[in-house]
């Protein structure tokens, strides 16, 4: 599912691991993007359809606003939501408004498989993203001065 190739971390040079690595959690700040997108029209949808189509403000707020862990999404101002992911079902859907029940029933289902490759691929991403880490961290044992270089001057 990734549109980032799997590169052989030993053939990379530092600079190049370094910016290997951004270029992944940038990809996952963007799945995350769309990931919450996903599941916050998932809640709505389902609030929606247990309150028969009328959505208190309470719960907009908290199907909008809420991660969870309290944490802000502040991060994820810098994604552009109009750059599609890679192999992920139409998610047109996100802002499709059914209107009927067999129609929210079949939109849910497509959301639903949405989210689940969505977390495949950050799950994807999390591992690749860990053995650049360990990759940088390794030289930075073996050469402590290497770290140096990305302070600032």
């Amino acid at each position: 599912m990734s549109q980032l190739p799997e590169v052989p971390l030993d053939t990379l040079d530092l600079p190049s691991l370094r910016a290997y690595r951004q270029r992944l959690r940038d990809e996952e700040d963007r799945a995350s993007y769309w990931r919450r997108l996903v599941h916050a029209r998932l809640d709505l949808l389902e609030a929606g359809r247990s309150t028969e189509g009328s959505i208190a403000l309470d719960d907009l707020v908290r199907v909008l606003g809420d991660t969870g862990s309290g944490a802000s999404r502040t991060a994820l101002m810098r994604v552009r939501a109009e750059e599609p992911l890679p192999d992920v079902p139409d998610l047109a859907q996100v802002w499709q408004v059914p209107s009927t029940a067999d129609e929210t029933d079949a939109v849910l289902e497509s959301l639903r498989q949405a989210e689940a490759q969505l977390t495949g691929y950050r799950t994807a991403l999390f591992a690749r993203i860990d053995a650049a880490t360990a990759a940088l961290v390794e030289r930075y044992r073996a050469d402590p001065v290497l770290a140096l270089d990305v302070l600032p001057r």
